[in-house]
């Protein structure tokens, strides 16, 4: 029998294989748990807007990659049925975002997660919501092992 946190590594492990957004920026898996991740992603010359600041996209990407994370660790199929996002601070170039998202509720079919973006000083950077919803299926398969999500 697999334990909640290790379910949550297993599948997280086996979603960032798949996730090419999630490498592509540089992001890392720093911890996972039942209902729980914490994402980091430095800021990059490439991934600045025209104010010299981290695009806010690429914010809001790194804090729903980790709401992702959380919301499948229960290797339930989810995906974001909404989402928002507060911008309190700006990002800058080398600076380490960590995005902590959390479980706050889940239900049968859909669950809320809140993610809390800060940056390597500790300064909150964004403030992000987001309302999950389950469709048929897991992740992994009994076994443990990854399921074919052919959806073609």
């Amino acid at each position: 029998m697999i334990d909640s946190v290790d379910l949550a590594q297993r599948v997280a492990v086996n979603l960032f294989a798949r996730d090419v957004a999630a490498r592509a920026l540089g992001m890392e898996i720093a911890t996972v748990g039942d209902g729980y991740a914490k994402l980091t992603m430095r800021v990059r010359p490439d991934m600045l807007n025209g104010y010299a600041l981290c695009h806010g996209g690429l914010i809001f990407t790194l804090a729903d990659t980790a709401f992702a994370y959380a919301c499948n660790s229960h290797n339930e199929i989810s995906f974001a049925a909404a989402a928002s996002i507060e911008f309190l601070a700006p990002a800058h170039v080398g600076d380490e975002l960590t995005a902590q998202a959390a479980e706050r509720w889940r239900g049968h079919r859909s669950g809320l997660y809140d993610v809390d973006v800060t940056n390597q000083l500790g300064t909150r950077i964004a403030l992000f919501r987001g309302r999950s919803a389950k469709v048929h299926g897991t992740v992994l398969d009994a076994g443990g092992e990854a399921e074919s999500h052919d959806r073609s």
